[in-house]
């Protein structure tokens, strides 16, 4: 693909999508809530293994807003994903109880957040490398493992993820035409003739 838009568009600036390095961070955030709600899930099962053993009836602890840790953890994972100013109140409450509870979450949720104003605010390509320097340092200082692989990324494709703040462009357009492609194909019950389809869709969309 390189060696093709090198070829056909020789002044283009190749762009990493924004919202592809930004998937990056959310799935690194989740992955810290998950391992956590692992621990949780195991730390309960000991739990009631023991109360079974000391013939008891388990009664899991229950935070103020009526969670168990367990679900505190599984209920938090749609709230990461939204910024802080479009919580609900009780989503206000569960992420207070959470971030108590666990400091590496709202540590690495802090990150996530960072990265996303990075790509909001601003638009000059200078002041976004800057910004998204210090935010690669913050991610080194953090040593979460599951960070490595945005680090990782930003570190390789660091030129192609700020021409983004060039024209502030997208593949969205990409993604549209791409979703018409396929949905004309699937009119015709897939493709024989594969000259012929590329002329219709030359006709019909060029």
């Amino acid at each position: 693909m390189r060696k093709i838009v090198c070829r056909c568009f020789p002044k283009a600036n190749r762009v990493t999508d924004r919202f592809h390095v930004q998937k990056l961070a959310y799935d690194a955030l989740q992955e810290i809530r998950i391992a956590h709600r692992w621990d949780a899930i195991n730390e309960e099962t000991e739990a009631m293994e023991q109360a079974r053993l000391a013939g008891e009836k388990y009664e899991p602890k229950l935070f103020s807003n009526k969670d168990s840790k367990k679900q505190l953890l599984a209920r938090s994972r749609y709230l990461l994903f939204k910024p802080a100013d479009k919580w609900t109140e009780k989503q206000k409450y569960r992420a207070k109880l959470l971030f108590e509870l666990y400091p590496d979450i709202k540590k690495a949720c802090s990150l996530t957040h960072s990265l996303r104003m990075i790509f909001s605010k601003n638009s000059v390509k200078d002041a976004a490398r800057l910004s998204l320097a210090r935010w690669y340092n913050k991610v080194a200082e953090a040593e979460f493992k599951s960070f490595n692989t945005i680090a990782a990324t930003v570190y390789e494709h660091y030129e192609e993820i700020l021409n983004f703040f060039i024209n502030r462009s997208t593949n969205a357009s990409a993604e549209s035409f791409n979703a018409k492609i396929k949905a004309f194909r699937a009119t015709l019950r897939g493709v024989v003739d594969i000259d012929f389809f590329l002329f219709r869709l030359t006709n019909i969309y060029a």
